[in-house]
């Protein structure tokens, strides 16, 4: 068992992260761009997951990284516009994006 075996599921779990980031910023806020993201943010995990399986195997553990650090690149790449302003970079790591407005009326007990 290599050391890259580690850092591939590492890239991988990095992976998910980001899909869960933008699924919890695409609810939060109800934008486009971010609902675009965490569509293929499944797409982009499960090119992680082969990339996984492939270095796993051991044969071809350099190809199985490669593969990983392109789901990354692919996920970074969606663009997105959430205006953090002087946010701290928790909120930005976990995805805290100021809440959408509803123009539904509360309803009254």
């Amino acid at each position: 068992m290599s050391y890259l075996i580690a850092v591939a599921a590492f890239g991988c779990l990095a992976v998910f992260f980001l899909w869960g980031r933008d699924i919890r910023i695409a609810v939060r806020t109800a934008d486009p761009a971010y609902l675009s993201a965490a569509r293929m943010g499944v797409m982009y995990g499960i090119v992680a997951l082969i990339g996984l399986f492939i270095t796993a195997n051991g044969i071809l553990e350099i190809l199985g990284l490669g593969i990983i650090l392109l789901a990354l690149y692919l996920q970074g790449r969606a663009p997105r516009k959430v205006d953090w302003g002087n946010a701290h970079w928790t909120d930005r790591a976990l995805g805290r994006a100021p809440l959408r407005k509803d123009d539904r009326k509360e309803k009254k007990l």
